[in-house]
């Protein structure tokens, strides 16, 4: 406990000294600030100090007052003085321009990578994905890939482990790097992913780039149904809760998950069904695969 208010106490002087830096750079005074934000010199002074907590509405009061962004009061970093120039060039660039700059900060991996037959499977959990990559992969004599599994692997420590030792921005950063080198991975592959792995923008720009994308869709109720058969939730207890946060977590990435580049839906099918739209999807996009995997001539053809 004695940590953590350590770093809330860093954090609020850090802030405050980002505040006193925005608006003497302005030439504000404190009490030119207070007129225009309408709140107290005391108020400012404490803020400024690192003292107490911060109410964000207040905050952003205070950053609207000097003509700042909000985000730049909360994480802004003095160290960094292009990054507010290229995140407003950003807002104002085309998609083409974003493209492009995004190749170049990548270091040219996407262009390396567009031919690659390489498939990701992304989804809820109990979409299929590693139950579908790994029957898909050895219809196609592809190599199959789960990617919490390469995880563990690369670091001899379960999941759960992971976690607990180094916490969930631990864990993503160990998810991106292990992404980064399947990226490099010779001959076709295709990929099992987290179900949470759309959160995480930077990691999931890269499977959306390096990887031909598949999305497993279900109905929220198969998705539980699934879950349950593989001892991942109780068989008893509030499923009315546990089904309605599931639809809140389906509902809140189905607009991430829709980026993919295609879709299969797993609804009210047998096994064989799915497996047989899967292989479609793939031969759609790469073209019809030979029995050791490698498409036509015309197969890399976007």
């Amino acid at each position: 406990m004695t940590g953590v208010i350590e770093q809330e106490t860093l954090f609020l002087a850090d802030l405050g000294r980002r505040v006193r830096h925005a608006r003497t750079v302005r030439g504000l005074s404190r009490k030119v600030l207070s007129q225009l934000s309408g709140l107290s010199e005391r108020y400012i002074a404490q803020l400024e100090g690192g003292q107490g907590n911060v109410s964000i509405i207040l905050l952003r009061r205070v950053a609207n007052a000097m003509g700042v962004r909000l985000d730049d009061m909360i994480t802004g970093d003095e160290s960094q003085p292009d990054w507010p120039v290229i995140r407003d060039l950003l807002t104002q660039a085309n998609p083409a321009q974003i493209a492009a700059a995004k190749d170049v900060l990548s270091g040219g991996n996407r262009r390396e990578s567009a031919g690659a037959m390489r498939v990701a499977l992304i989804g809820l959990r109990g979409a299929g994905k590693s139950t579908l990559g790994k029957l898909a992969a050895e219809r196609l004599g592809w190599t199959f890939v789960e990617l919490n599994a390469e995880i563990e692997r690369e670091n001899a420590l379960s999941v759960p482990e992971i976690f607990a030792i180094y916490g969930q921005e631990g864990y993503r950063r160990l998810e991106q790097g292990a992404l980064r080198r399947l990226t490099e991975h010779p001959g076709p592959l295709i990929l099992a992913t987290s179900g949470g792995i759309v959160a995480e923008p930077l990691t999931y720009d890269l499977l959306l780039q390096a990887f031909y994308t598949v999305w497993l869709r279900a109905r929220p109720e198969e998705h539980m149904s699934r879950v349950r058969e593989q001892g991942h939730l109780p068989t008893t207890g509030d499923h009315a809760s546990a089904m309605q946060e599931l639809r809140a977590v389906l509902a809140s990435r189905e607009p991430l998950y829709a980026r993919a580049a295609a879709q299969v839906d797993t609804s009210n099918i047998p096994v064989p069904t799915m497996l047989d739209r899967l292989i479609g999807t793939i031969e759609a996009r790469f073209g019809a695969l030979t029995p050791d995997g490698a498409g036509s001539a015309d197969a890399a053809a976007p």
